[in-house]
């Protein structure tokens, strides 16, 4: 008993030794892809219309957007950016916008958008952009190929995404400045697809954002993976009508990451409180197989298995509560 008071406190110093370590890490490889120059994209505003025909206007002006892109890294000499482009512009890709500046910003649909009766949005954590984009496109393939025919899979690709190791991933200032987006980008897919089932499905950073924007969403579930903790001690801070659900594989670091908030002097408020598969927290458990932090999308995983079957409003497999 003697002992138990003191475990906040370790957890306060564990915490603030990562803030520590991720200060002290040099920064410049994650500002450097911020740093590579693309011109202004053509202004589309908001999604209005889900016809084939006005979806594929749309999808030809963002392919000359990211092409414009390319030849702009390609001119700067980042050939990884340039050739990250170059796929992301391949016939048959489908953007509902693009921006390459400042680090990059994309929606990017798999599947038919214009017929699908179930959405998901994937939101993804730390560490990814335009020069990693490829796992993001992979995951949607993987999870578009998992649910069938029917449905779309968005990998939005909404904010400047922070490095893993940096003081903001430890912060929600990035998801403060991304959640009115992905607020409208699910507003905007409610209103041309009223009838269909919108999931959002948020991955360790991402989560946070998904928290900051579920206030009032248009999206049926949310759904937390890997997720350091969201800024909120517990589902009904989020204030929202979707249902919430959470599931971390059995290899998932993200476990061992304290799951406090703490005032850091000269800095900010970093760590992000409950952990959402915690039973305080009040989400719905599912199982996400025993994968790593990685392994979510994974072809053949339970994980997957019961990303798909939450996207497509079934009960998941082993369900915990």
């Amino acid at each position: 008993m003697a002992d138990r008071p003191r475990r906040p406190r370790l957890r306060r110093i564990l915490l603030a030794a990562l803030v520590t370590f991720a200060v002290a890490v040099p920064v410049s490889g994650a500002a450097r892809p911020d740093a590579v120059p693309a011109p202004a994209p053509t202004a589309l505003g908001p999604l209005r219309d889900a016809s084939p025909a006005a979806l594929e206007e749309r999808y030809a002006v963002s392919r000359r957007d990211i092409r414009a892109a390319g030849r702009a890294a390609d001119a700067h000499g980042d050939r990884t950016r340039a050739a990250s482009l170059r796929a992301m512009a391949a016939p048959g890709r489908q953007f509902l916008s693009f921006d390459g500046r400042d680090g990059g910003r994309s929606v990017e649909v798999v599947g038919e958008l214009s017929s699908a009766r179930r959405i998901a949005v994937l939101v993804p954590g730390a560490g990814v952009g335009l020069d990693a984009y490829g796992r993001l496109r992979r995951d949607a393939t993987a999870l578009r190929e998992e649910l069938g025919g029917g449905t779309a899979v968005l990998a939005w690709l909404g904010y400047r995404s922070p490095a893993t190791v940096s003081p903001a991933a430890l912060t929600t200032g990035r998801a403060d400045e991304a959640a009115p987006g992905l607020r409208a980008l699910v507003d905007e897919v409610r209103a041309v697809r009223p009838a269909a089932r919108i999931s959002l499905l948020c991955h360790s950073y991402g989560s946070v954002i998904c928290a900051r924007s579920a206030s009032g969403t248009a999206a049926d579930a949310l759904v937390l993976y890997g997720s350091p903790g969201v800024g909120a001690e517990g589902v009904a801070a989020l204030r929202t009508g979707a249902r919430v659900w959470a599931g971390r594989g059995g290899d998932d670091w993200i476990a061992r990451v304290p799951h406090v908030r703490v005032r850091v002097p000269f800095v900010a408020t970093v760590g992000f409180g409950t952990d959402p598969v915690a039973t305080r927290f009040g989400a719905e458990v599912f199982d996400a197989g025993d994968g790593g932090h990685s392994d979510y999308l994974l072809p053949g995983s339970r994980s997957l298995t019961n990303l798909a079957r939450i996207v497509a409003g079934a009960e998941p497999l082993g369900a915990s509560r």
